[in-house]
């Protein structure tokens, strides 16, 4: 088996041993997404020395559960104990002794093959294209925001960023508020504008009076939280989605004297996001910029991190 590893630098292993682990589901991936998280780990974020990749679809190849195997699947990425103090609590993500899928503890879907628990895998929907399904993972990130907060249609959003998550949280939210996209490229203002949403550029003004009732930072970028307490409002609440390997230094005297509320936000919810994609509410087409296989995966990380891609994939 080969895979995508990091150690200092990316190199593509071979002769892997197939993954295997008790009670745990072996899946040959079709398809896999390179994630800005993928890009952090990188440069050193989280630490990391393994099988890289947590955006997945693909087939069962064996399990303890028979009825799993040939069958297409996407995967949760968090593998819980099931017995600590958070996990009896319901909060599975924050399992103290988790694993995650190519980022702790865990080789990822950037190989021929992957290990996960039965319980955390998904069916596909029949009418799901592998191009559309491999986006279940971030696209059910984006929900996670609505998990949190509930919005109301007269509130208004502002979010941050119009990169690959961006767009998917746009999408997620332009029903639900008055939502507009402050983003980099104006390129993509075409697409928000067919999507119904307005969009904005950083250096555009934004008065007073329409300072935002709540404000999302997807711009994957260290001075993404320093433009969210610009344009918040007193009490208003920000929404944190960036990770990077950096350690940005961050002014919080704003948040206090303005009682601003911040929310950290990371994985969500698999089920709506499958719903969303199978009933072609939210479109992915657009945000594909190429597909390259696996062998090629150094060329496409080099892609990846290029100003203005979108996703790349990898095909194992």
């Amino acid at each position: 088996m080969q895979g995508l590893s990091f150690k200092k630098t990316l190199t593509l292993r071979k002769n892997l041993p197939l993954p295997s682990a008790p009670g745990e589901a072996r899946i040959r991936v079709s398809l896999a997404g390179i994630c800005s998280t993928d890009l952090e780990i990188a440069k050193g974020y989280m630490g990391f020395h393994s099988i890289l990749g947590h955006e997945f679809v693909g087939v069962v190849e064996a399990a303890p559960d028979q009825a799993w195997i040939g069958k297409r699947v996407v995967g949760e990425i968090n593998a819980a104990c099931g017995g600590c103090c958070f996990c009896v609590r319901g909060m599975r993500n924050h399992c103290s002794q988790r694993t995650v899928l190519g980022i702790l503890g865990r080789d990822g879907s950037f190989a021929e093959q992957l290990s996960l628990p039965i319980q955390n895998l998904h069916l596909v929907p029949e009418n799901l294209t592998d191009e559309e399904a491999v986006f279940t993972e971030p696209l059910a990130a984006a929900f996670r925001i609505t998990e949190q907060l509930a919005t109301r249609p007269e509130e208004r959003v502002t979010l941050l960023g119009d990169g690959k998550l961006g767009l998917l949280i746009a999408q997620v939210l332009k029903d639900r508020c008055r939502l507009v996209v402050v983003g980099r490229y104006p390129e993509r203002n075409k697409t928000l504008e067919q999507w119904g949403i307005q969009s904005l550029s950083p250096d555009q003004t934004i008065p007073l009076q329409h300072l935002s009732d709540i404000v999302i930072d997807a711009t994957g970028s260290p001075k993404g939280f320093d433009l969210a307490q610009q344009l918040v409002r007193p009490q208003g609440t920000i929404v944190l989605k960036t990770t990077c390997a950096g350690r940005p230094k961050v002014d919080l005297a704003k948040v206090v004297i303005d009682e601003v509320t911040v929310v950290g936000s990371r994985c969500g919810p698999f089920a709506p996001a499958l719903e969303a994609l199978s009933r072609k509410k939210v479109d992915v087409r657009p945000l594909i910029t190429e597909v390259f296989p696996l062998k090629r995966g150094k060329e496409a990380f080099r892609k990846a991190a290029e100003r203005g891609t979108l996703k790349v994939l990898l095909r194992p």
